[in-house]
């Protein structure tokens, strides 16, 4: 952990830092209901994890976070002076479950990464200014080595941390993961979680996390919400599971909660 601290440290610290608060947020489909009166708020350095069955619109509310879908209610962005942030100025990073793509395709990181920063088809060649900040930035991740490697041949936990680059550049007021380790074994994980700890500590961003594993959320998150269309409840990461909606929710029952 060293390592990437010290490596991140040496990164520019000119990120607007923010809060975000959702005020009474809803999201229909049609007819149907994803997400009614949702209200939370995720504060300075928190790391959130939205936990709940599949289906209880987790990926949704990020995706109403990001602004990607419509909704009702406001998703409210304030900086570190309690001053609001105009919704298009805020700097959203976000890692995916997953990246669907044809693994036989040649293309490489680099070819990746400076495709998203630049009209130029990247057949044409890379400008060395963009090159640079995929370096950097891999670097920032430990994934340096990658930058020339195709995406096809990419482990799990190497597009893992690729996607967490893409996300880090430039620097995010708030960072969503949505499921972002379901692909990695046990060492990967601990490592991306590390990671992504570090960055929260470094930078003081808020963090919203889905998870299944209620066993990353107590170990990484300091918050988690249950989620079921709505929130039905917030507590800090290491008292979820003493809830009867969380046990009731992942089918966690001792005996005396059969007596």
């Amino acid at each position: 952990m060293a390592d990437i601290n010290n490596k991140i440290n040496k990164l520019n610290k000119n990120n607007c830092r923010c809060s975000v608060k959702i005020n009474s947020l809803g999201v229909k489909r049609g007819d149907n209901v994803i997400l009614k009166d949702v209200n939370l708020e995720v504060k300075h350095g928190e790391i959130m994890a939205l936990i709940g069955r599949n289906g209880a619109g987790k990926t949704t509310l990020l995706k109403a976070i990001m602004g990607r879908i419509p909704h009702t209610g406001d998703v409210v962005f304030i900086n570190h002076n309690g001053d609001k942030i105009e919704n298009s100025k805020t700097k959203i990073g976000y890692v995916p479950q997953t990246l669907s793509f044809d693994r036989s395709t040649p293309v490489t990181v680099a070819d990746l990464f400076c495709a998203n920063r630049t009209k130029l088809p990247v057949w044409l060649g890379h400008k060395k200014e963009t090159l640079k900040k995929a370096e950097k930035v891999l670097h920032m991740v430990g994934a340096e080595k990658l930058l020339n490697k195709s995406i096809g041949r990419l482990s799990g936990g190497e597009l893992q941390r690729v996607l967490l680059a893409f996300a880090l550049e430039p620097m995010p007021d708030i960072l969503l993961l949505d499921e972002p380790v379901s692909a990695l074994d046990r060492r990967g994980i601990s490592a991306f979680y590390e990671l992504v700890t570090s960055l929260r500590s470094e930078y003081h961003m808020p963090i919203i996390l889905v998870s299944h594993d209620l066993g990353h959320v107590t170990r990484y998150a300091t918050k988690a919400s249950l989620v079921d269309e709505t929130i039905v409840l917030t507590d800090i990461a290491k008292n979820i599971l003493s809830h009867k909606e969380v046990k009731q929710a992942f089918h966690l029952y001792s005996g005396e909660d059969l007596a």
